[in-house]
């Protein structure tokens, strides 16, 4: 898996700071530019979130260059639908020799990795077969699986991020697409860093599991959390 954020809005975190403050501001945009510092910047959007303000995180968007992750991923990643995606088409594309995923839990078994590799060779031999008799590419990708490697461009602005990143952070987020939210993550932080300083798992950013009975157990559920602040409270 290889991942590089290619491209993002300038200044994100003036961006933000910017906009949210001319929502309680008479003054110009670039009145307010001059008048913001850096550690403005960071206080100020602490308080938005205190606030649950997140309407200015909007203004600001991140592009991703993403390969070598499986088609199973993406059918995941498109579902969040406030994005914009780029991936490689298997209709114009040839799938000679297609790369694949492996899972790990497969890698450690040497029957089931030896089934694996079994079954991508059948499904390149039946791809290739298809595509020699006169099949369009596109018919013939119908024959290739879920682990079939790709390459996507995907652009999300900051508070679609933060969704994505409560639901794909978590550890009951599927393996694959868990190592690419926290690599994502990791990339934000570093251009973003006020933005993304609470940005996680639904668990980090709420102090509590809401998966209720389907919790992987790292955090109290939402009843336990209430629970323990009863208990608090009657100290």
């Amino acid at each position: 898996m290889n991942i590089e954020l290619i491209n993002y809005t300038p200044n994100p975190d003036m961006t933000v700071a910017i906009a949210a403050k001319q929502c309680y501001s008479p003054d110009s945009a670039s009145d307010i530019r001059e008048n913001i510092c850096d550690t403005d910047q960071g206080k100020f959007i602490e308080k938005l979130f205190q606030m649950g303000h997140y309407s200015p995180f909007e203004h600001v968007s991140f592009t991703f260059a993403i390969d070598g992750v499986s088609r199973a991923l993406t059918h995941q990643l498109v579902r969040h639908r406030i994005a914009s995606y780029s991936q490689k088409s298997q209709r114009y594309v040839q799938e000679n020799m297609f790369e694949y995923i492996v899972p790990e839990t497969v890698i450690n078994d040497a029957d089931s990795l030896t089934a694996y590799n079994h079954a991508m060779l059948k499904c390149q031999e039946a791809y290739d077969e298809l595509v020699e008799s006169g099949i369009p590419k596109e018919d013939a990708r119908y024959v290739l699986p879920n682990a079939c490697a790709t390459s996507i461009v995907v652009t999300m602005n900051a508070r679609s991020l933060f969704n994505f990143f409560n639901h794909r952070c978590c550890m009951r987020a599927q393996w694959e697409i868990r190592a690419l939210a926290k690599l994502m993550l990791k990339e934000v932080k570093k251009v973003a860093p006020h933005i993304f300083k609470h940005a996680g798992s639904n668990c980090i950013t709420l102090g509590y599991c809401p998966e209720g009975k389907m919790s992987c157990g790292l955090f109290p559920t939402l009843d336990q959390y209430k629970n323990n602040d009863v208990k608090k409270e009657d100290k």
